[in-house]
C-alpha cells in the first residue's frame, strides 16, 4: 500500500446561506506520512477534517484523492472507503467488549464476511496492543485503551488516508508516547492527519505541519520551517513577582527564586536585560498567531509559507 496524492484546491464552506465562511479558498498537497494540524479554536480545523472524511459537502472547490474527487457525490463513496477517522469524542458501547465493537464497526464499514471480518478485528486489536484484554468490556477500559480502540475501529478498512482528532487529550505521559509511537508506525504507507491543540505531539511525529487561522492556512510547510518564524524574536525576561507580566505574546511562565521568567515574543528587545534564546516549533506557532515578524522584514516579504 502506499500514500494517497491528496490535493485540496480552492475548498470553501459558508454556513447560515454564505453569512458564515468557515473555510476560505483553502489550498494545499497533503505529503505522505505524518502532517499536523494546528490552529485556535474556531479556526476552521472541524470543518476541514469533515469535509475530508466525506462527511460535509463543501460550498466550493475540490478535495482530490489520487484523482478521485471526494466532493462528487458520486466519487465520494470509493474516496470514503478509503479514509479512516477518529474523532475527539468516539461514542463506544460500555457493555461491548473491544472485540464485539470492533466486530460491529467492521460490519458498519462494509466488511460483511464473517471470517474476514474475525481475521480483521483480530488484526488490528493486536497492532494496537490489546488483544489480551480483546474480551473484556469496555466500560472497564482507561482512557488510553479507549483511545487504541478509536484508533482499532479507524483502521479496519486500512486506509490509505488516516484523520485522527485531538487523539492524546487527558492521556498520561506514558500512554501519550505509546499512542504518538502508534501513529508514527501507520504513518509508514499512508498519510496521517493528526489534529490537536498539544504543539509537542506534532513536534515529536510530524515532519510537516499545515495551521489554520480564521478559514484559511496561515502557514504550510516543514515543522522546522514553523520554528524559523520565530528566530530572533524569542526572550526571556525575568520580572520582580510583584511585578506585572509584560504585555507580550507569552509562551511560558516560569517562577523562580529571584522573581518570575518569561517567555515572551518580541520583534525587538523587550526588555533592556532580556536574553534571547533560540526559537522552538511553539514558538514559531505563537508568534504567526499573532502576526508578529522580525523587524529586519517588516518592510519585505510575508516571510510565512502561505
Amino acid at each position: 500500500m502506499t500514500a494517497p496524492n491528496v490535493t485540496i484546491t480552492d475548498l470553501t464552506v459558508t454556513f447560515q446561506r454564505g453569512q458564515v465562511r468557515a473555510l476560505d479558498g483553502i489550498s494545499l498537497r497533503l505529503p505522505a506520512g505524518m502532517v499536523g494540524l494546528l490552529g485556535p479554536n474556531g479556526a476552521g480545523k472541524t470543518t476541514f477534517m469533515r469535509v475530508l472524511t466525506g462527511v460535509l459537502l463543501p460550498t466550493s472547490g475540490t478535495v482530490a484523492v489520487d484523482g478521485t474527487d471526494l466532493t462528487s457525490r458520486s466519487q465520494r463513496r470509493e474516496v470514503k472507503a478509503a479514509t479512516g477517522y477518529l474523532p475527539q469524542e468516539l461514542g463506544l458501547y460500555p457493555d461491548l467488549t473491544a472485540s464485539q465493537f470492533l466486530d460491529y464497526m467492521a460490519l458498519l464499514k462494509g466488511i460483511t464476511d464473517r471470517r474476514a471480518r474475525r481475521t480483521r478485528v483480530k488484526d488490528v486489536l493486536e497492532l494496537v496492543s490489546l488483544s489480551d484484554v480483546a474480551n473484556r468490556k469496555l466500560k472497564g477500559y482507561s482512557g488510553g485503551m479507549k483511545r487504541r480502540v478509536g484508533i482499532a475501529q479507524a483502521i479496519l478498512n486500512d486506509p490509505r488516508l488516516l484523520i485522527v482528532d485531538e487523539p492524546t487529550v487527558g492521556l498520561d505521559p506514558e500512554e501519550r508516547l505509546r499512542f504518538r509511537s502508534l501513529l508514527a508506525t501507520l504513518a509508514d504507507d499512508r498519510t496521517v492527519l493528526l489534529s490537536t491543540h498539544i504543539v509537542d505531539d506534532i513536534v515529536q511525529t510530524c515532519p510537516n505541519v499545515v495551521v489554520v487561522e480564521h478559514g484559511s492556512i496561515a502557514f504550510q510547510g516543514a515543522i522546522g520551517d514553523l520554528a524559523a518564524r520565530a528566530e530572533g524574536m524569542v526572550w526571556h525576561v525575568t520580572q520582580p513577582a510583584t511585578a506585572p507580566a509584560p504585555d507580550l505574546p507569552t509562551v511560558t511562565v516560569t517562577p523562580g527564586m529571584t522573581g518570575t521568567t518569561y517567555r515572551v515574543i518580541s520583534s525587538g528587545i523587550p526588555a533592556q536585560d532580556a536574553e534571547s534564546v533560540s526559537a522552538t516549533v511553539e514558538d514559531g506557532y505563537i508568534a504567526l498567531m499573532h502576526g508578529t515578524v522580525p523587524q529586519r522584514a517588516q518592510h519585505g516579504p510575508d516571510l510565512r509559507a502561505i
